[in-house]
């Protein structure tokens, strides 16, 4: 058998050990999912208190923008940037929290450069989508994850900008038991902590958006933790065995032993029935548009069942590995602020 055979059949094998319990999408399947998925992304130590301190305000074109610290987990301080509009969308306001993927960190969504000054250049993929869900009223918290920005190990900051610490992090994580994904998503959760004692925030009406390994963040604290509204995935949904096997990706991706639990699709799928939307671009070569099609073919199954067909929606837009926009932010508009219920099926 070569080497490839032998990497498919541990892929088939797993397959087959996990369809061989409950139907997928089943109450008690969903239940018994979620718990697995939880273990395998690792136990932290959440600290007490979120001990914030304010590190910087600075009036914005429309809003203020503040750099705040918060503290999350076993020790760790994350920072972030709170976005909040002069005219929100409503009052108390929605909330969303924005994800920035592989680059330079949370500046990269913000509208900021490298060094923290005003954007001047393109945006580039992220195309300062953070600026973008502020000007449509929400109050946006884009924290930065860790392995990014300000976030690396003291060796990698030495370096350029876009330089990230996710190999040695995720490495020295798996072998103490636990993942970078995991890292990050408990992290994320303190975020909404954080939002959820905010003043002029809605704690009903808090979204999640995240492009790439901010997608992976997104979606996996979306589906643990309910807290969530809804969800915006940009450049990830997918198949695990048709993207992260499929190529040498970053290792923050790697939760060991998913597979012998679900496919990407059933992971996403525990959002249901709260509202999904992925972005997925015609010619993205890190999650491939043939994958994305199947993994949404998955989740309209897994909604259905979830009796919420027209819950999850997705926009198959011309271009690569990017966030597209404007579909995304007209869908959470009308899951934050609009009662009326929303169409599933690709955006038009």
């Amino acid at each position: 058998m070569s080497v490839e055979r032998y990497l498919n059949f541990l892929t088939e094998q797993a397959a087959r050990n996990r369809t061989a319990g409950e139907t997928p999408g089943s109450e008690g399947r969903r239940t018994k999912l979620a718990a697995a998925f939880s273990r395998l992304l690792g136990d932290f130590t959440v600290d007490e208190g979120l001990q914030p301190r304010l590190l910087e305000r600075r009036e914005c074109n429309g809003y203020v923008r503040e750099h705040m610290e918060i503290a999350t987990l076993e020790g760790q301080r994350m920072t972030m940037y709170v976005l909040v509009p002069n005219q929100p969308a409503a009052a108390p306001a929605p909330a969303v929290i924005a994800l920035h993927g592989h680059g330079y960190g949370n500046r990269e969504i913000a509208g900021l450069e490298p060094d923290g000054s005003e954007r001047a250049g393109d945006p580039g993929l992220h195309k300062d989508f953070a600026v973008s869900l502020v000007r449509e009223g929400y109050i946006v918290a884009a924290p930065e994850l860790i392995g990014f920005g300000e976030r690396r190990l003291a060796e990698d900051r030495e370096e350029g900008p876009g330089k990230n610490s996710c190999f040695r992090l995720a490495a020295h994580l798996l072998m103490t038991g636990r993942t970078l994904a995991g890292l990050r998503i408990r992290e994320t959760s303190r975020v909404i902590d954080y939002l959820e004692g905010m003043a002029g925030v809605d704690p009903n009406r808090i979204a999640i958006m995240g492009i790439s390994g901010g997608g992976l963040v997104a979606g996996f604290t979306a589906a643990l933790d309910h807290r969530i509204r809804c969800a915006v995935v940009s450049g990830y949904a997918s198949l695990f065995e048709e993207s992260i096997l499929a190529r040498n990706h970053c290792l923050d991706n790697y939760i060991p032993g998913i597979l012998q639990e679900a496919e990407m699709p059933e992971l996403l799928g525990l959002i249901a029935p709260r509202g999904l939307f992925l972005e997925s671009g015609d010619t993205d070569r890190v999650f491939p548009r043939g994958a994305a099609v199947k993994a949404f073919g998955e989740l309209q199954n897994l909604y259905a069942a979830a009796g919420a067909p027209d819950a999850v929606l997705c926009d198959f837009f011309q271009g690569g590995h990017e966030i597209n926009g404007d579909p995304a932010l007209a869908w959470l508009r009308r899951q934050l602020t609009e009662p009326a219920a929303i169409k599933g099926g690709e955006a038009g």
